[in-house]
């Protein structure tokens, strides 16, 4: 997840995934529906009726990781190798970005699990989905703790923050593997995804695009302290947020549907 791109894109996958369970979990709210298992369309004998009954999400989950670990090799200058053999040594190079391709490839093993739970299985193995996706996140926590060693001051700062909603959201999802249908625990998962989400992004603007057009500085403890005011500001924004998409889906399956 270096540069811009790098922090940008992961950010909003994981946002996105965040939106969509807080989309799942509004729908099981108001419609009485188990938040796992959301209705499939009704047969039709139309040329696209199988494209109907299939779910999506895991296919989306295997894009994504493709484009992500597409877009990390695309910036790496050089021959990209795990060790160099220069002078009778034996150096690890591109330590983070082997650490970045480890974490695309827990997204893209966690979407063929979906794909094959939802769609191939003859019935549906949710606790199978939910035990890639806790062990995702196990492993996301760890490559971010060793991912703060060389950083200091407003990068240091960002990413405490950001590898404490991480150490949340794997709490979360762990105790889910123990109790799969409660909605509090869906509430929560889709909260620390957005939030990790839109911090991830909002971290590559403060390091590499900062809005204002000025750097921020690690010497200035107002800056690095401004850090966590921002992050405060994001804790607020994702939970009007929630609220929001579940006033509107309120609205779309009371009113409109």
């Amino acid at each position: 997840m270096g540069g811009f791109e790098g922090h940008l894109y992961p950010g909003l996958s994981l946002f996105f995934y965040g939106l969509y369970h807080a989309r799942l979990v509004s729908r099981a709210l108001i419609c009485n529906y188990p938040v796992q298992y959301l209705p499939r369309h009704p047969w039709s004998k139309g040329k696209w009726a199988r494209l109907q009954q299939i779910y999506y999400v895991g296919l989306v989950k295997i894009l994504s990781a493709f484009i992500l670990a597409a877009q990390e090799l695309h910036n790496i200058h050089g021959q990209f190798v795990l060790i160099s053999k220069i002078y009778h040594q034996r150096n690890f190079l591109y330590r983070k970005q082997w650490q970045h391709l480890t974490l695309y490839m827990t997204f893209f093993l966690s979407g063929c699990v979906d794909v094959v739970s939802q769609n191939l299985l003859p019935q549906r193995c949710a606790a199978l989905e939910q035990g890639a996706q806790a062990l995702g996140m196990c492993l996301f926590l760890p490559l971010m703790v060793s991912h703060m060693q060389d950083s200091e001051g407003v990068e240091l700062q960002s990413h405490i923050l950001l590898t404490q909603a991480i150490f949340l959201l794997v709490l979360v999802v762990i105790a889910e593997l123990w109790a799969p249908n409660r909605l509090q625990l869906w509430v929560m998962k889709a909260f620390f995804y957005m939030m990790t989400g839109s911090w991830l992004i909002q971290i590559g603007f403060m390091l590499y695009k900062p809005i204002s057009g000025y750097k921020w500085m690690d010497d200035d403890k107002n800056n690095v302290i401004f850090v966590t005011t921002f992050f405060c500001w994001h804790v607020a924004f994702i939970a009007i947020l929630m609220i929001w998409v579940y006033g509107f889906s309120f609205l779309w399956y009371c009113y409109i549907c």
